[in-house]
């Protein structure tokens, strides 16, 4: 086989994530022979000392036993050779017997490494060889931080997992609505709902464990409207002594992929200030306001920040903030002031991901530098240094299903932006629901958008002087 070859198929196997396949789109087992091969798993080492030991453990015997029984055992296999010769050329016989040692070599440890993958992965999906590329491309990827809450932020961390397994999720802790504030106000407990869905979101048997942690009892005094999931997290609460705990317990039981760290620790009430004069009180009723906010707030003040979300952030290699409904899911985790002012020090990319409609009752008729300025407004510093915008329209269909609920796409003014200092990253990453007519961010389009973003900053970054500026012009569709 070729060095162009060889190189193709480690090209194929990155490029599919770590599952290796030939150039004609099959997998034979032959190409899995390249895969050992290939750079990057660390197992060529170990069988080459496994077979350093072999040779060195037939050495020590001779030695021991003085070598009487290997020298007869040398002779016979020496006659035997010699014998062969005589019938089959060497140039024959050699390579044959070379071939059938190699073949029993690579059989060995195929059969043997095919029963350990049967153990760790008994529906077969994944080989022993793809858990091992999967696992170290993963472990290499960036220190991603993601702010937020709601479902965005879920939708955000199912396509990031693809991409690396150092994930950190800064949840908001906020909400004062349906199952999670009933137990906020029976057990005293921080909120779980949206420290739930994340968790959902990073774990491998996502679907499985989203269905069931989203399950809703229908009928129980006191469990009716509860989710499974609500009451997992709150009973891990109750156990290990803090929400903390019983998410880092809870992860590891769940076995995902990257951590979910409540902002803070502090049982926070937000309020917010209409520019009719009301405050309105509580996460639910400042999504359901009619008015525009033009302060917002929370209750302690200042809620000190959880260590681990500050260390997370100053070791991030890239942080986004949203998509999420921006003052219940995004600003709420920046009035913790020491998650501000840690992202405002850091010098790595930074993206804002804007939402593609509004809001109703929170920003109606807001544009992508509304979005901007009330982020800047509330936290009363520069926080991001790019924001991530749906580059075409929905259909005039969904538009007009959305106007019935008075929400519209949030417009781009390009120049307001560029004047606040970001840069804009336009992208098609939603999708539209054929049926309902309703949007959402496309997780895996979302994702790719944003590793493209981070490898484009990462490359400009000897020209960077504490901003990314290397992408002040729109860049094609990832």
């Amino acid at each position: 086989m070729s060095i162009g070859t060889f190189r193709q198929a480690v090209r194929n196997l990155r490029r599919n994530g770590g599952t290796l396949s030939s150039p004609n789109g099959k997998s034979p087992r032959f190409w899995r022979l390249f895969q050992w091969l290939s750079p990057g798993i660390f197992i060529k080492r170990w069988l080459f000392t496994i077979y350093v030991g072999v040779l060195m453990t037939i050495l020590g015997l001779a030695i021991w036993l003085k070598l009487t029984p290997i020298f007869w055992l040398f002779q016979t296999v020496d006659k035997v050779v010699e014998f062969l010769a005589k019938i089959v050329p060497h140039y024959l016989s050699g390579p044959l017997v070379l071939g059938g040692g190699l073949f029993l070599v690579f059989w060995g440890h195929s059969r043997s490494l095919g029963e350990i993958s049967k153990v760790l992965r008994p529906d077969g999906d994944q080989t022993l060889l793809d858990m091992l590329w999967q696992n170290r491309r993963l472990n290499r990827g960036p220190k991603i931080v993601a702010i937020g809450g709601g479902t965005g932020l879920s939708t955000l961390l199912r396509g990031l997992k693809l991409y690396s397994a150092n994930l950190t999720a800064i949840v908001t802790v906020a909400d004062d609505g349906g199952s999670s504030g009933r137990l906020r106000r029976d057990f005293g407990v921080l909120p779980p709902g949206d420290i739930r869905n994340c968790i959902a979101a990073l774990a491998d048997e996502e679907k499985l464990l989203t269905e069931l942690f989203q399950y809703r009892f229908e009928a129980g005094d006191g469990l009716m409207g509860h989710s499974f999931g609500n009451l997992f997290l709150t009973a891990m609460s109750e156990i290990t002594g803090d929400l903390e705990r019983a998410v880092v317990a809870s992860s590891k039981v769940l076995a995902i992929r990257g951590r979910v760290l409540p902002a803070t620790l502090t049982d926070v009430s937000l309020w917010a200030e209409l520019a009719d004069g009301r405050i309105v009180q509580g996460e639910s009723n400042i999504g359901a306001c009619d008015g525009q906010i033009v302060d917002i707030g929370c209750t302690p003040a200042n809620p000190p920040a959880l260590p681990a979300a500050i260390a997370a952030i100053e070791e991030a290699d890239y942080i986004i903030m949203g998509p999420g409904s921006l003052y219940t899911s995004v600003i709420s985790n920046l009035l913790v002031p020491e998650i501000a002012a840690a992202i405002a020090a850091r010098n790595v990319p930074r993206i804002y991901v804007c939402n593609i409609m509004t809001q109703p009752g929170e920003t109606t008729g807001y544009t992508v530098a509304d979005h901007i300025e009330s982020i800047d407004r509330a936290c009363g510093q520069k926080l991001f240094d790019a924001v991530l915008v749906q580059k075409n329209p929905p259909s005039a269909g969904c538009i007009q299903n959305y106007a019935e609920e008075n929400s519209y796409p949030v417009l781009l003014d390009r120049d307001d932006v560029k004047q606040l200092g970001r840069s804009i990253f336009s992208v098609n990453v939603m999708e539209e629901d054929a049926t309902t007519r309703y949007l959402r961010h496309n997780s895996r389009r979302l994702a790719k958008a944003l590793i493209h973003f981070y490898r484009r900053a990462q490359e400009s970054a000897p020209q960077r002087s504490g901003k990314v500026t290397a992408l002040d012009r729109n860049t094609k569709s990832a």
